[in-house]
């Protein structure tokens, strides 16, 4: 009896221990973010415009999940080619956190939404009305001389004693000014008007080593409000990155005009996007990949720019035939390319 019930302890705290162990593995973070497949996600009840038509299939999102790696997690990730393990300097900014780079994958999504609407307005010639406010500071390259003089989220409005309405417009000013020339910004910091005077310095050569000279602005951009009519509403939850732009387009044109585009088809791909309707480059797309076969979708919009070899419409198609998908993976480059493949589909089928 008394074997018994030492073996019995003995058997309790070695699962304990273990639990232990378990428990510790998990919480200590590694130098890596982990990711994986995530879901292909229904826009229909993300966007509404008002007074929109109703469509029969439906536009999906996809979307990748990730969080900083555990031990437990970098040793899953060894065991399939679709879960990634990358160190976090690939992601974090000099000194950022997780919740801030979280927070501006938040900040990313914010601004894909407001492109997004403006290129599907555009494409299916209904109103909107921009207001500029100037350029926003969002991150100083450390070195430049702007970090001596700008701060975070500064705005600034005038270039010289002219105004400066966008980041486009700021970037054309500043091309052709080389090392060492000196530029008067007015700055709105604080609700206060300030004058700054910055000058231009070479890039350091970890970010560009082409030896180009500029203000000193990490990541800044135009700061507007816009109106649209009809309005459009987009809620998109905790779904972080620029990615889903095309996707969003594309639900948004299909509500405000009468044909739909689906017709009972399920049409998922991603996708960065302008104001002008270029889809752009994404990461993951391996991933988002095997996320829209696992929720049956017919039709897959990837980009295809050249901007990096192998794009992002070549690494699509490997890995459908590496999984054997039976959706149909499309090459864009614009959002009018998608818009008529998926006219001129109805019209064969």
């Amino acid at each position: 009896m008394k074997n018994t019930k030492r073996g019995g302890m003995k058997r309790s705290w070695i699962i304990l221990i273990g639990l232990v162990l378990i428990l510790a593995l998990n919480q200590i973070p590694l130098p890596y973010y982990y990711s994986q497949p995530g879901e292909a996600a229904s826009l229909d009840g993300m966007i509404t415009v008002e007074g929109g038509y109703k469509e029969h299939g439906e536009f999906y999102l996809t979307t990748i999940r990730q969080r900083r790696a555990n031990i437990p997690l970098y040793i899953w990730s060894q065991f399939s080619s679709y879960r990634d393990v990358t160190p976090t300097e690939d992601f974090l900014r000099e000194g950022e956190t997780d919740e801030e780079y979280f927070h501006r994958q938040e900040m990313l999504m914010d601004s894909s939404q407001e492109a997004a609407k403006i290129a599907a307005y555009k494409e299916a010639g209904q109103e909107y009305e921009v207001t500029y406010h100037g350029v926003k500071v969002s991150q100083l390259i450390e070195g430049m001389d702007a970090e001596d003089h700008l701060q975070e989220n500064d705005l600034i409005t005038e270039l010289n004693g002219e105004s400066v309405k966008t980041l486009e417009e700021m970037n054309a000013r500043l091309e052709d000014m080389g090392a060492g020339t000196e530029v008067e910004l007015t700055v709105k910091r604080n609700e206060k008007q300030r004058k700054e005077t910055v000058t231009i310095d070479p890039f350091p050569k970890d970010l560009d080593s082409s030896g180009r000279a500029g203000l000193g602005l990490l990541y800044p951009y135009t700061e507007r409000d816009v109106q649209f009519t009809p309005e459009v509403q987009i809620e998109s939850g905790a779904i972080g990155g620029p990615s889903a732009g095309l996707m969003f387009s594309l639900e948004i044109y299909n509500q405000l005009t009468e044909q739909d585009l689906t017709r009972g088809l399920d049409v998922a791909g991603t996708g960065t996007m302008d104001d002008e309707g270029n889809v752009g480059r994404i990461g993951g797309i391996g991933q988002k990949i095997i996320a829209a076969e696992h929720s049956n979708v017919d039709i897959f919009f990837a980009p295809d720019s050249d901007s990096a070899a192998p794009s992002n419409y070549d690494t699509a198609v490997e890995t459908a035939e590496e999984i054997d998908a039976e959706m149909e993976i499309v090459p864009v480059t614009h959002i009018e390319e998608a818009i008529t493949y998926l006219e001129n589909r109805q019209e064969t089928s």
